[in-house]
């Protein structure tokens, strides 16, 4: 009995801790799933599909202004109502006043991140590219980085890649489990990382 009380309260403990140090290691599920290289200069940026606030392509455009790369390969799945993501972030940063000679859009019919990274390096191989940034939101860094990086052994091209990340309207590692959307993006990010590291 005296064993079992013990038990019971070491777990009881243990629940404590982990509830009055939860902002510590909630923040840290949330920095893990970033990895940001950070800009340097380099061929070309390339935007990744599946932001519709825009943040990525102007992260993208911010890097062309400040003499990164010279240009932007954008790409997009036609998922909008039929109409193609590049297109519509095409038209929404020129809209901001980014001229529409620096981005170059990249229709991408594809359900999966590994998809994508298939036809980007597809495009940059035709395109004869040897560096690009690659260009996504903060929390999806991480995964992208380990996708491309996989497609890029497995096809034998491997021009130099740096990952910068973009930031996102609602997830922010430091506070994510306060809003429910970024409570969605988090636990959508990590059951598609799991399910990458058993080959799902």
């Amino acid at each position: 009995m005296p064993r079992r009380r013990y038990l019971f309260l070491g777990f009881l403990l243990a629940a404590c801790a982990l509830y009055l140090c939860r902002d510590a290691w909630l923040a840290a599920i949330g920095r893990l799933l970033i990895h940001d290289d950070g800009p340097a200069k380099a061929e070309i940026a390339v935007v990744l599909a599946g932001d519709g606030y825009g943040h990525r392509i102007e992260k993208a455009a911010d890097l062309v202004r400040q003499g990164y790369v010279s240009s932007v390969l954008v790409d997009g799945t036609d998922d909008n109502y039929g109409f193609l993501e590049s297109d519509m972030a095409i038209t929404f940063i020129t809209r901001e006043g980014f001229p529409a000679a620096w981005f170059i859009p990249l229709p991408c019919r594809t359900n999966s991140t590994a998809e994508e990274a298939q036809v980007v390096l597809a495009e940059l191989h035709r395109r004869n590219v040897h560096s690009f940034l690659l260009v996504t939101s903060d929390y999806h860094t991480g995964r992208s980085a380990r996708i491309f990086r996989a497609a890029e052994r497995s096809i034998g091209y491997a021009p130099a890649m740096r990952v910068v990340a973009a930031r996102d309207r609602y997830f922010t590692a430091s506070a994510w489990w306060r809003n429910r959307q970024a409570r969605k993006i988090v636990l959508a990010e990590w059951m598609k990382t799991f399910a990458a590291a058993v080959g799902m």
